[in-house]
């Protein structure tokens, strides 16, 4: 079983920057590939970034590309994402999320929501304009 908590978050202007956190439980975090998604408020959960098991890749959303940046430390069990050059649009609520078996870590899978087995309570993170 898997928990992962988040922070990081809060209200930053349009053009700043934060990075979040997310800590995770177990001794087996290294083999777990990681995902950032973000919830805008009446929209669908979509995929922000995704981080494999040793963090040698990394896939992005092509709105964040260039702007986020995801990164690892599997000796404490963290994942973080470095996010740049914010903009209002990226107001939303951001969690991590975690796969724990074995798959092949593509850039299509690691979109969907299904893959990943758990999931962190999420941070808000507020862009003004």
């Amino acid at each position: 079983q898997v928990q992962l908590v988040e922070s990081g978050g809060g209200l930053v202007q349009a053009g700043g920057s934060l990075r979040l956190s997310c800590a995770a439980s177990g001794r087996t975090f290294s083999s777990y590939h990681m995902g950032w998604f973000r919830q805008a408020p009446g929209k669908e959960r979509e995929f922000a970034a995704a981080i494999s098991r040793s963090g040698g890749i990394t896939y992005y959303a092509d709105s964040v590309k260039g702007r986020f940046t995801a990164s690892r430390d599997n000796a404490k069990n963290m994942v973080y994402l470095q996010m740049n050059s914010l903009k209002p649009e990226d107001t939303a609520v951001y969690y991590c999320a975690a796969q724990t078996a074995l798959e092949t870590f593509g850039s299509f899978v690691v979109r969907l929501t299904s893959r990943y087995d758990y999931w962190g309570q999420g941070t808000q993170v507020t862009v003004s304009s």
